[in-house]
């Protein structure tokens, strides 16, 4: 059962791959950043420690997109809202290309955080669009493109920037949006979610924590996920100061390939997605918390470049476990509501990686990549415990 009123009363697998390539796109452009950064500040005449603060203002952004624009899907046809907020991207990402300096960058990186946020618009949009016995296997197929649309963002920007500079990654990010907003407008069906009408806005966004307070199974989730999403965040946030630091003396083409290698963490999301349809999410969970626990444990006691190597496939593998496994989780509980869901979800992630980001930048400044990863283990045993320790009335 649906929770829209659309133009084609099924689905089908196409419809949920362009999806999935049209997350991908769109959640790119918070990652473009990364592997640049050296190059960035180069250019920008800024310092290492100031350049961190790019990430941090697009990971700021995309936490305010996902509190004040995707609750919004369960008002308005979600169609229209993807095909808006990518006019708004590509005309931020133009600005970035040709930013004359660092204030209008960090101003570019805000609004590029919040337009990206088409990615959590399609998410319910295609859990909505499931059916409740595929539902699993549907948000695996969407969020393996949007896992490889995080990984490969830092692949392409990677060599583009080491060889035409970074702006050039921004002209390419224009015509990608460009793109992803021309198949929207021809494959995505038309529909109004009556979850949120009658509602105004305001009544709208306070419904946000009745949402939560009905369901603290999902209050649980996205704890638990942020947890992970902290780690993420530090060591992508990280991985090319450390690279390119004395002990390695390596480019941002380099740091790029690490999400080339990290790609085959996109094999988990369809696995994750049929593991939680057919035994229940539970299980995916722990097993993806442990292998992020035993990555940043790895990283800690064993630095260097095979551990690192080794550990991204199995840490991004193990992000993405638990990920889809909260998904399927959360969007079961009420079908009305799931823009407000993922908002809350959303939210909780993007705001522990805006800080995780700010707090990994100053733990590799004062104690270098061990430090980091220690970081990273604390945050991984944490959603750990909570996982297992807390059972709230809805847990199953």
């Amino acid at each position: 059962m649906t929770d829209l009123s659309i133009e084609r009363p099924r689905a089908g697998q196409g419809l949920f791959l362009a999806m999935a390539i049209g997350c991908g796109i769109a959640v790119a452009n918070l990652y473009y950043n990364q592997p640049l950064l050296a190059l960035m500040a180069a250019d920008l005449g800024v310092s290492p420690a100031s350049i961190g603060l790019v990430p941090t203002a697009t990971q700021i952004g995309y936490a305010l997109g996902l509190l004040f624009l995707v609750p919004l899907g369960d008002m308005f046809d979600r169609r229209r809202l993807i095909l808006l907020q990518s006019v708004v991207l590509g005309l931020a990402l133009a600005v970035m290309a040709v930013a004359p300096g660092f204030g209008v960058v960090i101003a570019a990186s805000v609004v590029i955080g919040i337009a990206a946020t088409i990615a959590q618009q399609i998410i319910p949009f295609a859990a909505a669009l499931a059916d409740d016995g595929n539902r699993g296997r549907v948000l695996g197929l969407v969020m393996a493109g949007l896992l490889g649309g995080i990984l490969l963002a830092r692949t392409f920007s990677g060599f583009v920037g080491e060889y035409f500079g970074w702006r050039a990654t921004y002209v390419a990010a224009v015509a990608l949006t460009l793109g992803l907003g021309l198949m929207s407008a021809r494959v995505l069906p038309r529909g109004l979610a009556p979850g949120g009408r009658g509602l105004g806005y305001g009544a709208l966004m306070a419904s946000l924590v009745d949402v939560a307070r009905r369901h603290p199974l999902l209050v649980k989730s996205s704890l638990v996920q942020a947890c992970q999403f902290a780690c993420f965040s530090a060591f992508w946030s990280t991985l090319a100061l450390y690279l390119e630091g004395p002990e390695f003396h390596l480019g941002a083409d380099v740091a790029g390939l690490f999400g080339a290698l990290a790609v085959v963490g996109v094999l988990a999301a369809p696995l994750a997605g049929r593991l939680s349809d057919r035994r229940g999410p539970s299980l995916v969970i722990t097993v993806g918390l442990v292998c992020v626990a035993a990555c940043f444990l790895g990283f800690a006691v064993l630095p260097g470049l095979a551990v690192l190597i080794v550990g991204v496939v199995l840490f991004d593998f193990g992000v993405q476990l638990s990920m889809v496994a909260h998904q399927a989780r959360i969007f079961a509980l009420e079908p009305a509501a799931r823009s407000r869901i993922n908002t809350v979800f959303m939210t909780s992630l993007f705001t522990a990686g805006a800080i995780s980001s700010t707090v990994a930048s100053a733990a590799f400044a004062a104690g270098g990549w061990v430090m980091v990863a220690l970081f990273g283990l604390g945050m991984s045993l944490l959603g750990l415990l909570i996982h297992l320790f807390w059972r709230p009335a809805e847990a199953s």
